[in-house]
């Protein structure tokens, strides 16, 4: 994976920081500016917006892909295309020519669902039938009499047998709709419980981009992201979902990967509209610091008696003053100190 990194190390590593750094003595030279040359190379204090940021490769798609499985065993009668949208309603696939509905909820189809059942999948179920048009029960957590003779009035739409019953396996809960990635089973076949029929996704486009597990802190839920596009142009994004994927080994001398898998939304929709599936590159901010003074890093000095500083010049004396350190990126790094201010300039060791 390409990786562009645009953050500094920060001094708190320890060791991998001193490369940037140049033992020059302490404060005390103050005093006799006139004993150490002045500074060949300077640069400004500059006061800016100060970003650590990285970009990672991203695979624009339509998000993180579901497996649909079979919870009866049969004969598979009826599956969509691949590319193919579905919605409430639809049938997903059907086994022993009996369909596997399409219904929006958050909670998977788990159990049967019968009178005396309770439980969030049966409000699922009856906001559904109500969104369906269907009528004459309440809209709760209890599967009654009343839900029942709804639940009869849908079988007999579908053309099924009248049993006021919800089978497990005959619903699909979903999000929302939506559009079937790839299908695994064929018409004709014998498929036996919990086999894969089908893989599916959400139907807006997003990026998937899988970042190695040191870099979790840039995976954080709903930080605004920068997605370039194949043309060239950028839209902005957004972190939908942060989850763990573990990737397989490629043989057996090697160990399985951890990545975090972040799943990013992108608003505008006709932007992205031209691609199903495209490489993208994605900056992260993992952190921001406003109108903060910075210089290079390269300026940053370790004073003899601890900590740091850089050296102040107005072209004919020059002294060391401490400093404190703030966020490193971009080759620059933030600093606070006593006659530190915007304008100011600092010498830059070789």
């Amino acid at each position: 994976m390409r990786k562009a990194l645009t953050a500094a190390v920060v001094l708190a590593a320890g060791g991998a920081a001193s490369a940037f750094l140049v033992n020059r003595g302490d404060t005390s030279q103050a005093a006799n500016p006139a004993a150490q040359a002045l500074p060949v190379n300077t640069a400004k204090v500059t006061q800016q917006t100060l970003k650590d940021t990285e970009t990672e490769d991203g695979r624009l798609g339509f998000g993180t892909t579901t497996s649909a499985v079979n919870r009866v065993a049969g004969t598979v009668t009826a599956v969509p295309d691949s590319g193919q949208e579905l919605r409430r309603g639809n049938t997903v696939y059907s086994i022993d020519n009996k369909p596997t509905t399409l219904l929006y909820g958050a909670l998977p189809a788990y159990r049967r669902l019968t009178i005396g059942t309770e439980g969030t999948d049966v409000l699922q179920l009856e906001q559904n039938l109500q969104a369906m048009g269907y009528t004459g029960f309440t809209v709760d957590d209890e599967y009654t009499d009343a839900t029942a003779a709804a639940v009869e009035e849908w079988q007999e739409d579908l053309g099924l047998d009248e049993t006021g019953v919800v089978e497990l396996g005959s619903v699909l809960f979903a999000p929302g709709h939506i559009r079937v990635d790839s299908v695994q089973a064929q018409e004709g076949s014998p498929l036996g419980p919990n086999q894969p029929v089908l893989n599916y996704t959400g139907t807006t486009r997003a990026v998937t981009v899988q970042l190695d597990a040191t870099d979790q802190r840039l995976a954080t839920l709903n930080a605004a992201v920068t997605v370039a596009l194949p043309d060239g142009k950028t839209v902005a994004g957004k972190i939908q979902k942060v989850s763990t994927a573990i990737i397989p080994a490629e043989s057996q001398d090697k160990d399985p990967e951890t990545k975090i898998e972040v799943i990013v939304s992108v608003a505008d929709q006709k932007a992205v509209a031209a691609w199903s599936s495209a490489a993208t590159d994605v900056t992260f901010t993992a952190s921001e610091r406003k109108n903060v003074l910075t210089v290079p890093v390269a300026a940053l000095v370790a004073l003899r008696e601890g900590g740091f500083g850089v050296e102040v010049t107005d072209g004919t004396t020059s002294q060391y003053v401490p400093v404190k350190t703030g966020l490193f990126a971009s080759g620059q790094v933030e600093i606070s100190g006593s006659g530190i201010k915007a304008g100011t300039t600092v010498g830059v060791p070789k």
